[in-house]
């Protein structure tokens, strides 16, 4: 059976990869995970300097999902190709590197710094953050201010260029088709949902920050969705993501148009859980005889 799959110049030995955020910078699940057997691996999102993040609490329990509000704390660009890099590099195994900024001379600057890093094999831009030169707008919710930064971005670099969308949109599709007119070479999709939960008892927010990002499996109909819309727009791959938890959420993303998919809140639940995902896909693939896994991609039957 064939598992490979392709997203821009980069071929993954199977469709499945880790959602930013989830996993660390990779050496946190490395004795948990044989990291050489992911697809790829996508690390915590940086920015140019560290950030510190939001207070706690920040990360609570909801039905069927989680909210959280870490406030993208990382530890930065340079002290992340010092640091972290070096580990990664021990793999075979594409390493995705997640990054945004407040403006788009900072998702420039920190391209270029990733770009000349040696084992940074594409990058992802996260496009849920607010411009601070247009009035704190959404970058990937405004599709003129999302198409400059996504263009600026693939201007300064040569790497695949991957761009997260945000799907607090009215129309998934219409950011997908920007991100590729962009120059973008993939999207993935999708990011967090904007939540929110409150103490009844205290009648104070349940989140430091009040809002955060919702995820795992109870926006997961929503991804499936917007991943399909988003597959009748572009050409580009589209890696899916949000709620996967099994091999037959992430089957389910690839027949509604998923290149490949990222696994993130459940490594939380299960540190092993991709490679069960993996394991899952293959054996469906076997029981049905399928020779690709690219058969299933956008395989939907209306």
């Amino acid at each position: 059976m064939e598992l490979t799959v392709n997203i821009g110049r980069l071929k993954l030995k199977n469709p499945v990869m880790t959602a930013s955020g989830t996993f660390g910078y990779g050496e946190e699940y490395s004795e948990f995970v044989d990291l050489n057997k992911l697809g790829a691996i996508v690390v915590k999102g940086l920015s140019i300097t560290p950030r510190e993040g939001n207070p706690a609490p920040r990360i609570i329990e909801t039905p069927a999902g989680m909210l959280n509000a870490i406030g993208l704390q990382n530890i930065g660009v340079k002290t992340f190709i010092k640091e972290k890099l070096p580990f990664l590099k021990k793999f075979k195994i594409p390493v995705i590197v997640n990054f945004f900024g407040d403006s788009i001379e900072e998702y420039v600057k920190a391209a270029e710094g990733l770009s000349k890093a040696d084992g940074v094999d594409a990058l992802e831009m996260n496009i849920s953050c607010p411009n601070k030169q247009a009035g704190w707008i959404v970058f990937g919710t405004d599709p003129k201010v999302a198409f400059e930064v996504v263009n600026a971005v693939r201007k300064a670099t040569d790497l695949t260029l991957i761009v997260k969308l945000s799907p607090n949109v009215t129309d998934i599709a219409l950011m997908a088709k920007v991100a590729e007119d962009a120059g973008a070479d993939a999207v993935s999709l999708i990011n967090t949902i904007t939540g929110m939960a409150i103490d009844i008892r205290t009648r104070r927010p349940k989140l430091a920050n009040i809002t955060g990002g919702l995820s795992g499996p109870a926006i997961k109909p929503i991804a499936v969705r917007m991943v399909y819309e988003a597959y009748r727009a572009v050409n580009i791959p589209i890696i899916g993501m949000g709620g996967i938890m099994n091999s037959e959420d992430a089957i389910e993303f690839m027949i509604a148009g998923a290149t490949a998919v990222a696994v993130g809140t459940a490594n939380f639940v299960n540190p092993s859980v991709t490679l069960d995902i993996i394991k899952g896909i293959e054996s469906f693939m076997g029981k049905g005889g399928i020779m690709d896994v690219k058969n299933l991609v956008g395989g939907l039957r209306c």
